[in-house]
């Protein structure tokens, strides 16, 4: 095994993002655009947070794989993230599923994800492959985990969240011993285990794995020859290689990226739409839990070309205002008043509305006399003069997805059928 420490491992690694799923739990903001597409914080799209870590991290040969609706994905793709050059042993590759091992077959788990490409990855002959989701937000240093993979001789080193015992039972989780070494894998326990020394904790799965190239293709070989198996890393490889190998935790504590007023380890699956509008709210705060302004460590995205933003009249009851708001380029708030809003791109906003802890996404037209209260507004809606949404439960529950905790999705298609 590999125990050079001569230069950061990252130059010998390359950074494979699984980004084809739907997240259908983010309900019609998904219809159009796979999870990582989704935009997050007024500029950047959710896979931004995964490839931000990567180029930070110092790792300079990328794949993407792709599956559900990833033409809005892709074209982000070639639009922010076309810089990285082979002539200067850089890539970035898009990888959709392409029916590559045979005609009828499109990714069928995460590690057939990997498994389809692996004349691509062997080509570049990386000495390690970093596998990240595509659907998270957070900041991570992937060479500590890289040297953690590389000191402990591990087959696989398995990036963790340490959570409250009893709110692990959606993850994967970790049964460890006292040196991290992964005992157990559990998908979805009933009853999680508890982290030795810290019972009250447990150990879940963040999607992240680290292994040798040559290692992870056997295992994936391996399992492509396993009949009945889901061909999915926290379902099949993961599990096999605590059995058969040795398999380590890596404690995202350990490697989480914090600017001096990050006071705690922040990473959110915004897979819903409370959990998504929450974590697109709480970046008005004073001083969020992630922040974005943090220069040392940039969240790297597509960048429009685009006008500041603008604000206009001063008049009582018409005037253009934003308080504990995020505001993006090319918005005019002409004669409107915004209150803990998140408001992307292009974003007209007209005399007499008022918005509060909404969030708009790009292209919005937000018309005269509305009032809105609690939205995640999907791009390019036309809200209509007049519409109030946030202040009746049933009415607003008939007419657009009002969430368990009292958030409105409001899509074009939720828009029409009103008049219809």
């Amino acid at each position: 095994m590999d125990h050079r420490t001569s230069g950061p491992l990252a130059r010998d690694a390359m950074a494979y993002v699984l980004a084809g799923g739907r997240g259908s739990r983010l309900k019609e903001l998904t219809d159009r655009r796979a999870k990582p597409a989704v935009y997050f914080g007024g500029k950047s799209r959710i896979i931004d947070f995964a490839l931000s870590n990567a180029i930070n991290s110092g790792i300079r040969r990328i794949g993407v794989a792709t599956q559900y609706k990833a033409h809005s994905l892709i074209r982000h793709l070639q639009r922010g993230w076309n810089f990285l050059r082979p002539e200067r042993n850089e890539s970035f590759d898009i990888l959709p599923a392409s029916q590559r091992v045979s005609e009828t077959q499109w990714y069928e788990g995460t590690a057939d994800a990997v498994y389809q490409n692996s004349d691509i990855i062997e080509s570049y002959g990386p000495e390690y492959m970093v596998i990240l989701a595509g659907d998270h937000v957070y900041k991570m240093d992937y060479e500590v985990m890289l040297q953690r993979h590389v000191d402990s001789g591990a087959d696989v080193t398995v990036g963790c969240l340490e959570v409250p015992r009893m709110e692990a039972t959606g993850f994967g989780v970790m049964h460890v011993d006292e040196t991290d070494r992964i005992v157990d894998f559990i998908e979805k326990p009933a009853d999680p285990p508890g982290i030795p020394g810290n019972e009250a904790n447990a150990l879940a799965s963040m999607g992240i794995y680290v292994f040798h190239t040559r290692a992870l293709m056997e295992f994936l070989r391996e399992d492509a020859e396993t009949p009945g198996s889901s061909r999915d890393f926290g379902k099949d490889i993961i599990p096999r290689i605590v059995k058969g190998g040795k398999a380590v935790a890596h404690r995202f504590s350990e490697s989480c990226v914090r600017s001096e007023t990050e006071t705690q380890s922040y990473w959110r699956d915004v897979g819903t739409i409370d959990a998504y509008w929450e974590a697109s709210v709480d970046l008005t705060d004073v001083t969020p839990e992630l922040d974005l302004y943090d220069h040392s460590w940039p969240i790297w995205t597509y960048a429009e070309i685009s006008p500041p933003a603008k604000f206009v009249h001063d008049e009582n009851g018409r005037r253009g205002s934003a308080v504990s708001s995020l505001v993006a380029g090319d918005c005019i708030i002409s004669g409107s008043s915004l209150t803990r809003c998140l408001v992307s791109a292009g974003v007209r906003a007209h005399s007499y509305s008022t918005l509060e802890r909404a969030v708009v996404l790009p292209r919005c037209t937000i018309s005269r006399k509305a009032r809105l209260k609690n939205v995640v507004i999907d791009r390019g809606v036309v809200i209509p003069e007049g519409l109030v949404v946030g202040e009746d439960p049933e009415l607003d529950a008939a007419r657009f997805r009002r969430s368990d905790r009292g958030v409105c999705l409001i899509t074009q298609p939720m828009i029409d059928r009103l008049d219809a």
